[in-house]
């Protein structure tokens, strides 16, 4: 069964940066799909970013060229770069892998923009 793990989030202030990473217990070329998505409080899960085997990436309008998702095929790990975060960017970052319809959530990440 394949496992998704995040880190690197935490409290950072408006404009700060963070860089979440997502380790996989599988090798990541695996997925169809790897990608992140958040959940805000009272807010419906919503993608941050994706990227999929051919190195395709897809980013949410609210991202504006502010976030960079990336991958290491070497360590098995997604990352997103977070730059010039906002106060709306307040969510749990969820990591997120696809094999056809088989979908694998990790168990999601805190991030809190606030002064």
């Amino acid at each position: 069964q394949v496992q998704l793990v995040e880190s690197g989030g935490g409290l950072v202030q408006p404009g700060g940066s963070l860089r979440l990473s997502c380790s996989s217990s599988e090798n990541i070329f695996f997925f169809n799909t790897m990608g992140w998505y958040r959940q805000a409080p009272g807010k419906e899960r919503e993608l941050v970013a994706d990227i999929n085997v051919g190195g395709v990436t897809n980013y949410g309008q609210f991202v504006e060229g502010r976030f960079i998702i990336s991958r290491d095929g070497a360590k098995k790990t997604l990352y997103l770069q977070m730059n010039n975060l906002k106060a709306e960017d307040t969510a749990v970052y969820y990591c997120h892998a696809r094999v056809l319809s088989r979908v694998t959530w990790g168990q999601g990440i805190l991030v809190t923009v606030s002064p």
